[in-house]
């Protein structure tokens, strides 16, 4: 080091100086909804990655219950299991991601009692993006319960008349219920003060609605009464709607129910959440 480099390693910095060198490049333009949301998605990717264990719903219970329902109830319900499945296997596939949905909730209530999401809300970039994030995450799950499912049926004997076409259009649809379901559990999320609590909630809402419903039979052979509640569930209307398009039909108007409730979903609950969001402390 000769004598010049010392004398400028130990002379003050100015605030000219240092000005000079921030602002020397052009700033960075701030990032948008789209790409924050898609940044925080990917978060949720890489949690994934890190703890494979939640997985666990997405995979074993789906395959736990197609398998249990067929094999157990199937000769008794429909005269043999094979004729079971062709009924069965698109009602699993409707329980088995909106149950999963369940999860979102409990992961965001966690991200928030560690403090989380104060950080997030500090950040100047969209506000919903994490909430919006984190839903998007999810839907890569239900994708993966989705090919579970269906591909265990086919294993198993399932044969929809609908084709690859009737079975990606369910899903699809399916995919879009689920992520406007989740505006429910992110909103209960923000309300409850631990991930218990979010999951106990949770539960006692989804096993009605997924059991009260023509998932596993058809609802002819029930009360009048129960026919009423199944008649107004929109989990029976979904289930109709994927056995249909399985099946090769394309009801219209079971889709276009199924797409209302998907709507106002997130038009009822994702307010609440925003509001619920901006007000956390």
């Amino acid at each position: 080091m000769n004598a010049t480099t010392a004398e400028q390693a130990s002379a003050p910095v100015t605030e000219d100086a240092l000005r000079s060198v921030l602002l020397a490049g052009e700033r960075p333009s701030s990032p948008g909804p789209v790409l924050t949301s898609l940044t925080f998605g990917w978060r949720a990717l890489l949690k994934i990655k890190h703890v494979p264990e939640q997985l666990v719903d997405v995979t074993m219970f789906p395959i736990m219950f197609t398998l249990m329902f067929t094999y157990l109830f199937g000769g008794a319900l429909a005269g043999s299991t094979q004729e079971y499945l062709q009924f069965l296997l698109p009602g699993i596939l409707v329980q088995a991601n909106v149950m999963i949905t369940m999860n979102t909730g409990i992961t965001l209530n966690t991200d928030i009692q560690k403090g989380v999401f104060d950080r997030f809300r500090s950040l100047p970039v969209w506000r919903p993006s994490p909430l919006v994030g984190a839903l998007l995450g999810d839907v890569m799950r239900y994708s993966i319960g989705s090919a579970i499912v269906i591909t265990l049926g086919l294993v198993l004997g399932f044969r929809p008349e609908g084709g690859a076409v009737g079975v990606v259009l369910s899903v699809v649809l399916l995919l879009v219920f689920s992520f406007c379901l989740s505006w429910l559990w992110t909103m209960l999320s923000l309300i409850l003060r631990t991930p218990n609590s979010v999951a106990g909630v949770s539960m006692m809402v989804m096993f009605p609605l997924t059991f009260v419903s023509n998932i596993f039979v058809d609802p002819k052979t029930m009360p009048g009464w129960m026919q009423a509640v199944i008649e107004v569930n929109p989990i029976s209307h979904l289930a109709t709607v994927v056995r249909g398009l399985m099946d090769g039909s394309v009801p219209a108007g079971e889709i276009g129910w199924v797409l209302v409730s998907s709507v106002l979903l997130v038009a009822v609950f994702g307010p609440i959440t925003m509001v619920l969001y901006r007000n956390k402390k």
